[in-house]
């Protein structure tokens, strides 16, 4: 018997298949400022990185944004959010998130709207420390739309509006939040060995013809080409995933 229990979807704290809106987001913000109330210093020794953990609406459906890496160095041909190293002339670990996004994918840093953070900050197998930011994606400028009620769908950009980076992105994909309560889609999973969680199947979701499936030279990697060949959201990517879908079931987590 399975360690884990697939969620319960009528018990989210928000709807899973109904658009975001200003005051869903406001809920998630509120849940998020609630269950992760520990500063985390950034220590100087270490190297960092920051990723965005992108919410939108595509068709009036609420998912997030994933990127598939281009034929990289290192995580060629996985999934990950949009993110990357922290760079000396950034002026923070957001900023860098920030940064690279607008790089990756093309989005602007003010139509971003930052909702809080996860915790804590988890070093990658490479050693970075990697701080995770969530985020919604504005298809205007956030500040610019205030004439959108609480309730009404708010508008994120269509993904063929996107500018992806052509060395480091090889594919966008809009994963809906729904799929993370479906059993069909879900294999449990140990996190570093020692911790159960759910990674998640994503082949379907990605565009035919994106070369992903023998692109990762390297299997143990923790992002993206998962168990069976299929793609899928696991590693470290997974995991913060899956901590963020506790805030929608849970409300407490650090």
């Amino acid at each position: 018997m399975s360690r884990l229990l697939i969620p319960n979807p009528n018990a989210s704290i928000v709807s899973l298949t109904s658009p975001f809106t200003r005051g869903s987001l406001r809920t998630i913000k509120d849940a998020l400022s609630v269950a992760y109330t520990t500063k985390y210093p950034i220590s100087p020794t270490e190297t960092h990185a920051a990723v965005l953990i992108p919410l939108c609406n595509l068709n009036d459906n609420p998912g997030l944004l994933l990127e598939v890496r281009g034929k990289l160095r290192a995580h060629s041909g996985e999934v990950s959010f949009p993110g990357g190293k922290v760079d000396p002339t950034d002026e923070s670990v957001l900023h860098a998130a920030l940064r690279e996004a607008e790089e990756e994918v093309g989005i602007d840093a003010d139509k971003i709207e930052i909702l809080g953070r996860l915790g804590p900050p988890t070093r990658s197998l490479s050693g970075l420390r990697v701080w995770p930011y969530v985020a919604f994606l504005h298809e205007k400028p956030y500040g610019s739309t205030s004439d959108i009620d609480d309730t009404s769908p708010l508008p994120s950009p269509p993904l063929s509006s996107l500018t992806l980076s052509q060395v480091e992105v090889a594919a966008v994909f809009h994963l809906p939040l729904n799929r993370l309560t479906d059993s069909r889609y879900l294999r449990e999973h140990q996190f570093r060995g020692s911790t159960s969680y759910w990674a998640c199947d994503a082949t379907d979701l990605v565009a035919p013809g994106i070369e992903w499936s023998n692109a990762c030279a390297n299997l143990e990697d923790e992002v993206g080409v998962g168990f069976d060949g299929r793609l899928e959201i696991w590693g470290l990517t997974g995991w913060y995933l899956n901590l963020f879908m506790k805030i929608f079931f849970a409300g407490r987590s650090h």
